[in-house]
């Protein structure tokens, strides 16, 4: 029962994350082209920051119900008194998870920052350059996202 909450837990978070992506990206962003600057950037920076937070905590889930749910097929099989070898689909889905969680923290403690700063000082042209940096980590942030999910539910070719 632990293992099957966890791994919910698990797949609730990653969808957090990237379907706040897909929206900001896909649906929010462009809907703001109506707007003038300063209303854009005043936007995105108080909605960003919201849904960043949200991805610290999703972070934080999957990275915790990640290890535990790996850690825990590790054990069993060697309590069996097997070797535990992860699956290749395993690392692929680690690896690229903890590069997202790199460019999220690039992302959100450097280019969200200077966004901060622009939206502090009103200095728009600051601000739409650094939302284009943003959007450029997301969207690079969104395409291993879904990689990680294809690798995930197809597997890789053998």
């Amino acid at each position: 029962m632990l293992y099957a909450s966890l791994k919910t837990l698990h797949l609730l978070a990653i969808i957090v994350w990237i379907g706040g992506m897909v929206f900001a990206h896909f649906f929010l962003r462009p809907s703001l082209g109506v707007f003038e600057p300063a209303v854009r950037v005043r936007l995105m920076h108080a909605v960003l920051g919201r849904f960043f937070s949200a991805v610290l905590a999703a972070i934080a889930v999957t990275l915790v119900s990640g290890l535990w749910m790996i850690g825990n097929v590790a054990k069993q099989v060697v309590q069996a008194g097997g070797h535990f070898s992860m699956p290749l689909e395993w690392t692929v889905m680690a690896t690229l998870g903890i590069v997202m969680m790199l460019i999220f923290g690039h992302i959100r403690f450097s280019l969200y920052k200077r966004l901060s700063r622009a939206a502090q000082a009103a200095d728009w042209s600051a601000g739409a350059a650094a939302l284009a940096q943003i959007r450029l980590w997301v969207v690079i942030n969104l395409g291993l996202g879904v990689l990680v999910v294809l690798v995930t539910l197809l597997g890789l070719p053998r």
